[in-house]
């Protein structure tokens, strides 16, 4: 469950090399423009939109074996960032139907603040490899447990917050409203139709005496997490309180680009980058 870094985050020379070359190939002197790069956030955000790069990271099955995930997400929200403006419109599901909606002008707001499309692009590469993890903690009577998860699991996650110290929370705080986010983005089709059987609308049974959640419990849980998270002292130690407190308010906003990117850019790919 690693945790994002609070500047925007530094480009590997694997990523400027890919983007110099894709972007600028008959450049001479690539070093200086790598130098550039790295100086000037306005002249990288629009080389990092530049249509030769979004044309190759769409279109390049390998392209995460040439660049880092997160450099693949940033590039991904830029161009529906861009796309939005275009459109005009987003579509929401209303039971079998999908209704336009004019907000774009609010989402697009969302993802020009950089910290916030810095904060999901760095999400989104999280969950590019799902980590496992064993924890040891004292139960009732004194009694050590180790217990397995993984990082996607929110009902252990949602768990574990119960039993550890506070001073642990802020990770799990973080991933769960992580996690509610991401699956309503990347994959709100999996949420409905685990939560109710597609023709009679009917809600599943439980699994493991485990309630299902619907895509209003992810929302509620994705926002009543990332109000814990901005809450906790380590978040403004990592100055990230604002981050988590727009995410929290902004929810639905936030979860637009991300079922944009999945159905327009990622409709193909998804299994092989998340499910991997």
């Amino acid at each position: 469950m690693s945790l994002p870094h609070s500047k925007i985050w530094r480009l590997s020379d694997r990523d400027l090399d890919f983007l110099v070359e894709t972007g600028a190939p008959n450049v001479r002197n690539k070093a200086r423009l790598k130098e550039i790069i790295r100086e000037d956030e306005d002249f990288r955000n629009n080389l990092i939109t530049d249509e030769k790069v979004c044309r190759q990271v769409m279109h390049n099955e390998q392209i995460l074996l040439r660049i880092s995930p997160t450099l693949f997400f940033e590039i991904l929200l830029r161009k529906a960032a861009k796309d939005f403006e275009r459109i005009g419109y987003t579509l929401e599901k209303t039971g079998t139907m999908k209704v336009p909606v004019f907000d774009t002008d609010d989402v697009v707001e969302l993802l020009t603040k950089e910290a916030i499309l810095t904060y999901l692009a760095d999400m989104l590469s999280s969950f590019s490899k799902v980590e496992s993890y064993a924890i040891t903690f004292k139960g009732e009577k004194g009694i050590w447990k180790k217990v397995q998860f993984n990082d996607l699991d929110i009902y252990s996650l949602m768990r574990f917050c119960e039993v550890v110290e506070d001073a642990y929370r802020f990770a799990f705080y973080k991933r769960i409203a992580d996690v509610c986010l991401f699956i309503l983005g990347m994959f709100p089709e999996y949420v409905e139709g685990n939560y109710r059987y597609p023709f009679s609308g009917q809600v599943r049974p439980k699994i493991q005496e485990r309630l299902r959640l619907s895509p209003e419990d992810y929302e509620k849980q994705g926002r009543r997490f990332y109000k814990l998270a901005a809450e906790h002292l380590s978040a403004s130690k990592l100055n990230l309180s604002e981050v988590f407190w727009t995410l929290q308010g902004d929810f639905q906003k936030a979860r637009k680009p991300l079922n944009f990117i999945a159905e327009h850019y990622l409709q193909y790919q998804r299994q092989d980058i998340f499910w991997h």
